[in-house]
């Protein structure tokens, strides 16, 4: 499988998530990755990236409360997302960064009281 996301759910205001995606090798070693979501109604956009020698990105809604991150011996990149708002609520997507890769399903937040 080349990208494969995982660790949605329904959560609180204020809570927190652990976002996995799964990459093909060949993708991983080589490529910086990214994050997106897609809200209803909303284009696509970027929420972070990491690249190969782990320098991270992210975008300012959600700088100091989604951290991404990079195993390598796994091949799967995270997002670590904390005190979750309801606009945060999105489909999320893995995908390198410029994407190329077709889309898969993504996972789903929801946050909601």
């Amino acid at each position: 499988v080349q990208l494969q996301a995982s660790g949605g759910g329904l959560v609180p205001p204020g809570g927190s998530l652990r976002l996995s995606c799964v990459a093909s090798e060949s993708i991983y070693k080589r490529d910086t990755m990214g994050w997106y979501r897609q809200a209803p109604g909303k284009q696509r956009e970027l929420v972070a990236t990491a690249t190969t020698t782990g320098s991270t990105y992210s975008v300012d809604s959600v700088k100091g409360r989604f951290t991404i991150s990079r195993d390598n011996a796994k091949n799967t990149v995270y997002l670590q997302m904390n005190n979750l708002k309801l606009e945060d609520t999105a489909v999320y997507f893995c995908n390198a960064f410029p994407a190329f890769i077709s889309w898969g399903q993504g996972t789903l937040v929801t946050v909601s009281s």
